[in-house]
This record gives structure tokens, C-alpha cells and sequence, in this order.
């Protein structure tokens, strides 16, 4: 929470982790916690957060990133491609709590804000 707090003005997100917080809370059954997931993904996240969009130039280092990566018999996620794509050519550090997996995309920046 520190961290948040002391770099909220600094902090932004993915279009598919956007899609990964939606799926995820349709996923639920219609329920007063679903409501409330619901309500506070569309009334705080996506107006407070900006949502950087997996563009042109994102997916073209993606493309090569990911060409690369086949080469050498490692097989990403594709998602995660596109949120480390996203990250490295917006010139961003990539806050994770999963840094094994994308440590393997090469000149990606990443932080682990969530050990104990």
C-alpha cells in the first residue's frame, strides 16, 4: 500500500488487464459482490487509472519479442506479451507480483511491490 500510495500519480495499467479485472467480474454470478467489484472497476479504477492501449507500436515489439522468445523454445503468454509490450514501449517499469514470467521479455523493467 506504501508503494501505491506514494507513486498514485505515477501509476497506470494495460487494456488486457483491464480485460483480465472485467472477465474476471462477469465471471461471478450476479451477486452484491459482484455488484460492488463491478461498480468499483467502473466508478474508481477506470476513471482514476489510465489504460494504455496495446497499439500499433506495442504489438510490433510484441511480434518481435515473441519471435524471438519461440526461437529459443520459450512460449509466453500471449497476454502477458502484450502487458510487457505495452510497459517497454510506453518506457515504464512493469509492477509485478509475477516476475518469473516476465522476466524473460529482454529490456523490460520490473518491480515486485507485492513480497511480504
Amino acid at each position: 500500500m506504501r508503494k501505491l500510495q506514494s507513486n498514485q500519480s505515477e501509476i497506470a495499467t494495460a487494456t488486457p488487464v483491464w480485460h483480465e479485472l472485467l472477465f474476471g467480474c462477469f465471471r461471478l454470478l450476479k451477486s452484491p459482490k459482484r455488484r460492488t467489484i463491478e461498480d468499483y472497476l467502473q466508478t474508481v479504477i477506470w476513471p482514476s487509472v489510465p489504460i494504455l492501449p496495446y497499439d500499433v507500436t506495442a504489438a510490433g515489439w510484441h511480434a518481435e519479442e515473441r519471435a524471438r522468445l519461440v526461437s529459443k523454445g520459450k512460449t509466453p503468454a500471449f497476454v502477458d506479451g502484450q502487458i510487457a509490450s505495452i510497459a517497454k514501449t510506453n518506457d515504464l517499469c512493469l509492477v509485478t507480483a509475477n516476475i518469473k514470467d516476465f522476466s524473460v521479455f529482454e529490456g523490460l523493467r520490473l518491480e515486485n511491490w507485492f513480497r511480504r
